[in-house]
């Protein structure tokens, strides 16, 4: 297992790298965004219009965020079910997307996705929102503020703690470990 220290503009550099179960300590620029959001994004990829945001290398974060107590940018932001977001993942993969965080499984299609792009799908500590929004330095809202918490927001992470649960070559840290306990 490795451990990664990278920042968010260096990430298509280090994916080919990266294995799953190895440890990531991240430190940039990522977007949340949930179900509502995502469903924006896509009305504005179906338009034809400008997005919010660059897909080009972007991470997604699938939370949405409490608001932030008095002297913070944010309040508790843990991961929500990366799943609810299968039926996006694959279009922005291929549309650029060089990574997404959230908790849990994803499907066939997303996986194939993710290879195909030398992409990755990193996990964070579910049930740990408080402490990881110690990592998160700065929060900006930058579309869809009417949709309360699932608005998306530009989110500074300093040394972001994540598990690589799905590399660009296939490797997925449930399967892996679903195979392992299937053999004892």
């Amino acid at each position: 297992m490795n451990t990664f220290d990278i920042r968010s503009e260096d990430i298509r550099a280090i994916t080919p790298k990266m294995r799953a179960g190895d440890r990531v300590y991240l430190t940039g620029t990522v977007y949340t965004a949930r179900d509502a959001a995502h469903k924006k994004l896509f009305e504005l990829l179906d338009a034809g219009a400008p997005l919010p945001f660059s897909l080009k290398d972007a991470i997604l974060y699938y939370a949405g965020p409490t608001p932030a107590p008095e002297g913070t940018p944010i309040g508790s932001c843990g991961p929500t079910t990366s799943g609810r977001m299968d039926r996006f993942a694959p279009r922005l993969y291929d549309l650029g997307v060089a990574a997404t965080i959230g908790k849990g499984e994803r499907g066939d299609e997303v996986a194939q996705a993710i290879c195909r792009n030398g992409a990755v799908y990193l996990c964070a500590v579910g049930g740990a929102g408080a402490l990881i929004s110690r990592h998160i330095t700065a929060a900006e809202d930058i579309a869809f503020p009417e949709l309360g918490c699932e608005a998306v927001r530009r989110l500074t992470v300093e040394k972001l703690p994540l598990i690589v649960a799905i590399d660009c070559s296939g490797g997925d840290i449930f399967k892996e470990g679903r195979a392992r306990y299937a053999a004892v």
